[in-house]
């Protein structure tokens, strides 16, 4: 069991042995976002702004264009809030090829409560131009992400974890920004994303007593949405379900239905946070607490059956 932030700075450390083009910047939260381990070994290439999200900013645009590849990193409720207008006047629009890689979001930041539990941030980051979205779902994919994303030219939104979750994907994945068919059932097919596959292929387990086999889809990219395979996907199955640690408005299931309400008309039913902020408590109760554990998501599935 890691969490995506901890596979994150392992990940961006092994980037930064790799070349020296790649910079961190971190606001007065290096130890929780994992920035730390590279701090530690390059110095010299670490920038610590303090409790400044909109300076990190605007720093990492002006690194950007002297040629550095900047990964920038807090809690993804001070990224995609405090610091929205920066990322979209400063990065976004110029299309820079900064990183902000944000830790922490969901509500499974756990006893911090609503105020640093983000369950916006992928509609936020979705909404302005220019910029990619992607959401990992185990350390493995977490890792291939990043990689991913220093190659890539251009604005790139991160979302990471508190929480351990365990290794799910094939050693030898790697990342492209289509979905990954994870387990393939019959007439029902789900799409999560995030923590959210790991607790869909749990509530799979309990459905085998229903006799039920859904088809699991990991979407790990939520922008550029993938529609076309959206569609191929669906239309082999009878009944749709997105899944997902975020607000049900301006995530995943508001990408699906809205690309299938233009292509391919048919229900979508919404398991995700329902219009609310979250609450104090440890990531497990919480899950429970908003119906996205697995007997949360089962039942979700049976009254929809129903």
């Amino acid at each position: 069991m890691k969490a995506t932030r901890e596979a994150y700075g392992e990940a961006l450390l092994d980037l930064g042995r790799l070349s020296d083009q790649v910079v961190a910047l971190d606001a007065d939260l290096s130890k929780s976002t994992k920035t730390s381990l590279f701090a530690k070994e390059f110095p010299e290439r670490f920038f610590d702004v303090g409790i400044a999200e909109q300076n990190m900013i605007g720093i990492a645009a002006g690194l950007s264009l002297a040629g550095f590849v900047p990964f920038a990193s807090t809690f993804a409720i001070f990224a995609s809030g405090r610091a929205w207008e920066q990322i979209r006047n400063t990065v976004a629009y110029p299309s820079l090829n900064v990183k902000v890689c944000a830790s922490h979001a969901g509500i499974t930041v756990g006893e911090d409560g609503a105020s640093h539990q983000s369950v916006e941030d992928i509609g936020l980051m979705s909404i302005i131009p220019n910029m990619t979205v992607l959401v990992p779902s185990d350390p493995i994919e977490t890792k291939s992400i990043i990689n991913w994303a220093f190659k890539y030219k251009g604005p790139v939104y991160v979302r990471l974890g508190r929480m351990g979750v365990p290794d799910l994907l094939p050693k030898d994945y790697s990342f492209d920004t289509k979905p990954y068919i994870f387990k393939k059932g019959k007439k029902i097919v789900i799409f999560a994303t995030g923590i959210m596959l790991w607790k869909c292929l749990e509530a799979i387990e309990l459905l085998k007593a229903y006799d039920i086999e859904p088809t699991l889809v990991n979407i790990p990219c939520l922008k550029p949405f993938p529609e076309k395979e959206i569609i191929e996907i669906v239309r082999e199955h009878d009944m749709v379900f997105t899944a997902e640690e975020h607000s049900i408005i301006g995530g995943l299931g508001s990408m699906v239905a809205s690309t299938l309400s233009r292509s391919y008309p048919m229900k979508v039913s919404f398991i995700g946070i329902n219009d609310k902020f979250g609450t104090s408590g440890k990531p497990n109760d919480l899950l429970s607490f908003y119906g996205l554990d697995a007997a949360g998501i089962r039942d979700k599935l049976l009254d929809n059956i129903k």
